[in-house]
């Protein structure tokens, strides 16, 4: 007996292609970078062409798609499998560095999309790669910050019907809050947030150039940080991140990492008068603390010199030193807390007790309804009140007490919590299997030497979507020397991570298709 599919597939990718068809829009810019630079346009002019066919083809599949909940299931998971898929187009057409192999090149560019910031480049340089290239691999992040769904349902008309299931899906969080009546303005409404908060990036970054603060810090590299600041990116046109620049800098950059990895409903609030959203809210003090404290220990430890291994010449300078200590150990803390993925300084020169400190928080991840990944530090807030209420229920077993937010109260009901659990239970399950899968796949890899540490850091930086880990993934390495089996199983890892894992892993399962 044949079971009908009760997922209408061709509506899917219908959507998939309209959003592809006005995705290939996005590639003028670095076409017109490339023009001003006078390298070649062709790497984007193919990948134009091949986006536009590919997304007629797909749109032409549905005259009247639909869009009921487990199309949106669909269209999210194809939508972050196929952008990248297209995004590797430039690299190839390009053939330069280690990015003209087409594992490598499909690597980085969902490491793009994905914001995760982990690279397989080589050398990261616009000698080695062209200037055009090099800012096409800093747009392919900031396109994916804020979700490039989310961007198509503030333009599209016949996405909003089913833009809140959409958003669900792919923004980062527990839940949708809805900061207008209609699904579309809100999309607007986050979309410009995060256009503005870029713009006044690039601004600063820009501003400080101008002011001979910052000799380093170009027009070119102005847009290029501010591209990657605001969606938690961390890519860098940089071969040393960051740490190219001068210290004010990398104090202007701590400050729109914790801006992008903040709830940006809370940022709607303030510009509509209501300012206190943000200092009443549970999880953005929550957010402030965790990066306090961290950021506080780990600068204590570099200050007295027992946070770093070793100390060669490059690093002499940090222990006594208030203001180095202090922002390399907050920059890392809040790079890491948001996921950002930039680097101050090569923090493989710790030592194990401050990489293992740096491995811990890579689980924290950022505000939910904001650019950053890993599991987020509103779900950890719940299970700690959610933990606290089973030890008292323990003492008092007849008593009824719901688990609330912070000040405000509002309970969280009983089928959040439990969702909060899953994910959380899953997450980890998955990072031990893929910490054991690296660990296996090493062995087997010529060159390759992976130690524990080394594997868990590199799989919960590609599945929170941090970027870097410690040692040969580290801030001023690159996954390179993994085998083509393991990089294509971390871009597994980056794509459900990016979705929050549940989101891809529904549509694996017979319930789904069947009824």
């Amino acid at each position: 007996m044949i079971r009908r599919l009760h997922v209408d597939v061709r509506s899917s990718c219908s959507f998939l292609g309209t959003v592809l068809k006005y995705l290939s829009l996005t590639l003028f810019f670095p076409t017109g970078i490339a023009l001003y630079y006078r390298e070649s346009p062709v790497p984007f002019l193919v990948t134009l062409v091949v986006t536009v066919v590919v997304g007629v083809g797909l749109e032409r599949l549905e005259a009247e798609p639909r869009l009921d909940h487990r199309e949106a299931f669909l269209l999210v998971a194809l939508t972050w499998f196929v952008v990248p898929f297209v995004g590797t187009v430039p690299y190839l057409v390009a053939g330069t560095g280690t990015v003209a192999d087409p594992v490598n090149a499909f690597f980085e560019s969902m490491s793009g999309f994905t914001t995760t910031g982990a690279t397989v480049m080589g050398s990261i340089s616009v000698e080695t790669h062209s200037r055009s290239i090099m800012m096409w691999r800093q747009l392919t992040q900031w396109l994916g910050g804020m979700g490039i769904l989310v961007l198509m349902v503030a333009i599209l008309s016949e996405l909003s019907v089913g833009g809140t299931q959409i958003i669900r899906q792919e923004a980062p969080g527990i839940k949708v809050e809805k900061l207008t009546p209609r699904i579309r303005e809100t999309a607007r409404a986050l979309w410009l947030i995060y256009a503005w908060f870029t713009l006044a990036a690039v601004v600063v970054y820009y501003g400080l150039h101008l002011a001979g603060l910052a000799p380093n810090m170009t027009a070119y590299n102005a847009v290029a940080h501010g591209l990657t600041s605001l969606p938690t990116g961390g890519f860098s046109p940089e071969g040393r991140s960051v740490e190219a620049f001068e210290p004010i800098v990398q104090w202007a950059v701590m400050l729109f990492m914790i801006v992008a990895g903040t709830n940006f409903a809370l940022y709607w609030y303030a510009w509509r008068g209501r300012p206190e959203r943000l200092t009443e809210n549970a999880e953005f003090r929550s957010y402030i603390l965790v990066m306090g404290v961290i950021g506080g220990l780990i600068s204590t430890l570099l200050f007295l010199g027992v946070g770093l291994a070793t100390v060669p010449e490059s690093v002499s300078t940090i222990p006594g030193s208030v203001e180095r200590s202090l922002r390399h150990g907050f920059f890392q803390i809040i790079a890491i807390v948001t996921t950002t993925g930039y680097a101050s300084m090569d923090f493989n020169a710790w030592s194990d007790t401050t990489q293992v400190i740096l491995l811990f928080t890579m689980f924290l991840g950022g505000s939910a309804g904001s650019a950053a990944g890993s599991i987020k530090i509103i779900r950890w807030y719940v299970i700690q009140k959610s933990m606290r209420r089973e030890l008292f229920r323990l003492v008092h077993p007849e008593a009824v007490r719901p688990v609330r937010m912070g000040t405000t109260g509002d309970v969280i009901d009983e089928e959040t919590i439990l969702g909060i659990f899953v994910f959380v239970a899953v997450f980890l399950t998955l990072f031990v299997i893929s910490t054991v899968v690296l660990l296996v796949d090493a062995h087997r890899t010529p060159g390759l030497s992976l130690s524990a540490l080394e594997a868990a850091s590199a799989v919960i930086a590609t599945l929170g979507n941090v970027g870097p880990g410690v040692g040969v993934v580290g801030p001023m390495n690159s996954y390179e020397p993994f085998s083509d089996a393991a990089k294509l199983y971390m871009i597994f890892l980056m794509w459900i991570g990016r979705l929050e894992i549940l989101s891809v892993l529904v549509i694996l399962t017979p319930t789904y298709w069947r009824s």
